[in-house]
């Protein structure tokens, strides 16, 4: 194996490492982002579990968009005051914090 095929598999061992800590840290992150969306419309307990566990699905099917999309309309649909700035805000502080989590464990 020459130098140049060990760094390439090197590059490639780093990207399929970093692509597992994302997927990792997203679907975290969008439980918790679930369950902070579930405590804002009145869910609890295994009704509170259930939605989270619809968000990290619908990052599967569709996204990130989606996923705050699913949210803006749940809100909406319930009353709940929350600007799509804020949504996105928290979405943002519950990646960072799923990101030190995945990195840490």
């Amino acid at each position: 194996m020459t130098t140049f095929d060990k760094r390439e598999e090197g590059f490639e061992q780093q990207f399929v490492h970093d692509e597992t800590m994302r997927f990792k840290a997203t679907a975290r992150r969008n439980r918790l982002f679930g369950l902070w969306a579930a405590e804002k419309l009145g869910l609890t307990g295994a009704d509170a579990e259930a939605y989270a566990k619809e968000l990290v699905l619908e990052e599967f099917a569709e996204g990130d968009h989606d996923v705050f999309q699913k949210v803006r309309r749940d809100f909406d649909a319930k009353g709940v005051i929350q600007s799509d700035h804020q949504i996105r805000r928290t979405m943002d502080e519950l990646m960072a914090q799923a990101i030190r989590h995945v990195k840490t464990s």
